[in-house]
């Protein structure tokens, strides 16, 4: 019998945008539109380069993110998209995905190109349904665009949609987040990811937080609760944190970063866990244009991580996840007991914030609010058995090895 083919997620970076949001700490550079052919040139030269290195595996999902990928244009990306075809063997129901802006989006014809040279699905960037809204975040398009954009995706024949929405917004209201949810959910998208606003470091918002009118965190999750309940009486399953979709229209590429499946990513500040290896590019559009024409170092991270230490980042992802963590997998996956986490996650259960469902570990809605401090008190545990189970086999007692 042949051993099972792995599976392969490409993630292509597309760093143009019209213009940068105030929240945006991604790597991306308006005004830079006279790159666009030689950075084309690039990642077709580079993502050809790496092809041979995935010989084994078989490509399942593809994901072009920004930046602005539909800023790109239609030839563009095209021509980036057959070199993968041509060069990875690519399922033929691979999910192919392109994150657009909905100012560049309202062309048919266009999204009807990329559908047939094989992009599937769109993510698009509605963020808001208030133009309020979306001007004081820096976003550039309409609500009018975004009825457009949809009205072009759908007369384009992609049949998966998904619409990205922001609550927790500069003077936002619980009546207007609920009015946003309702506008999404009447364009009837396939998929919705509402994320609460972070102001990072270093962007314009963050100079201004303490006068933006900013709603407070027990605001936040008061948005986020109803999102989730809303969602639910609308047909939309959550299986994320952040994430929710009608039945079988769950996001394939994203599900591989909070399942540790492996996946290569192409252009400055994009990431990759391939071959064993976690790595990234440096977030510098020439250093990757030279890099790639001439050899020169590019990478900004570069770890080997073996299987048995990536216990941690297992509970950390697995814990975003609706699914959430199966104590037989943790067990065979990292050959130690799971038994070291149950007095956390019984603590937990007891709040409220974690439920025990058909043997695996989960968080509720409300353990959502504070995984991250979930995910602490989770690792706290593991490290603390690491360390007992250390000084054990230190003195030469291996009983431990029994608990």
């Amino acid at each position: 019998m042949k051993p099972a083919e792995k599976r392969l997620g490409l993630y292509v970076h597309i760093p143009f945008c019209k213009q940068k949001c105030v929240y945006c700490d991604f790597y991306s550079l308006p005004h830079t539109e006279s790159r666009m052919d030689a950075y084309t040139a690039a990642l077709c030269s580079h993502l050809a380069e790496t092809a041979p290195f995935a010989a084994g595996y078989r490509v399942d999902t593809v994901y072009f993110g920004g930046g602005t990928p539909s800023y790109l244009g239609v030839k563009r990306l095209e021509k980036i998209l057959k070199v993968i075809q041509k060069k990875y063997r690519v399922e033929r129901e691979a999910e192919i995905t392109l994150e657009a802006n909905p100012d560049s989006s309202g062309d048919w014809r266009a999204l009807r190109a990329l559908r047939r040279c094989g992009f599937n699905r769109i993510s698009l960037g509605m963020q808001s349904a208030d133009d309020k809204e979306l001007h004081a975040i820096g976003r550039i398009h309409t609500m009018e665009q975004v009825h457009a954009a949809v009205e072009a995706v759908r007369k384009a024949k992609l049949k998966n949609l998904s619409l990205d929405l922001i609550y927790g917004l500069p003077r936002q209201t619980m009546e207007r987040w609920r009015e946003n949810l309702a506008a999404a959910v009447a364009l009837e998208p396939e998929h919705l990811s509402c994320y609460g606003l972070k102001v990072e470091e270093g962007t314009p918002l963050f100079a201004v937080r303490e006068t933006a009118g900013l709603p407070g965190d027990e605001e936040q999750a008061e948005m986020y609760l109803y999102a989730v309940e809303f969602l639910r009486r609308h047909g939309y399953e959550q299986y994320e944190i952040s994430n929710f979709a009608k039945p079988g229209f769950a996001s394939r590429h994203n599900l591989k970063y909070w399942t540790l499946q492996e996946y290569a990513g192409f252009g400055p500040g994009a990431h990759s866990d391939f071959g064993g290896v976690r790595y990234a590019y440096a977030r510098d559009l020439e250093g990757y244009l030279r890099g790639v024409t001439e050899h020169t170092p590019m990478l900004s991270e570069n770890e080997r991580i073996p299987p048995l230490d990536r216990d941690t980042e297992w509970v950390m992802l697995g814990l975003r996840t609706v699914q959430g963590l199966e104590p037989a997998v943790f067990e065979h996956r990292f050959r130690r007991r799971f038994s070291c986490f149950l007095p956390f996650l019984t603590a937990c259960e007891a709040a409220g914030y974690a439920v025990q469902e058909e043997g695996r570990w989960n968080l509720t809605p409300k353990g959502f609010l504070v995984s991250n401090q979930i995910i602490g008190g989770m690792l706290d545990a593991l490290a603390e058995d690491k360390r007992r189970r250390a000084e054990a086999a230190a003195r030469g007692d291996f009983r431990v090895e029994l608990d």
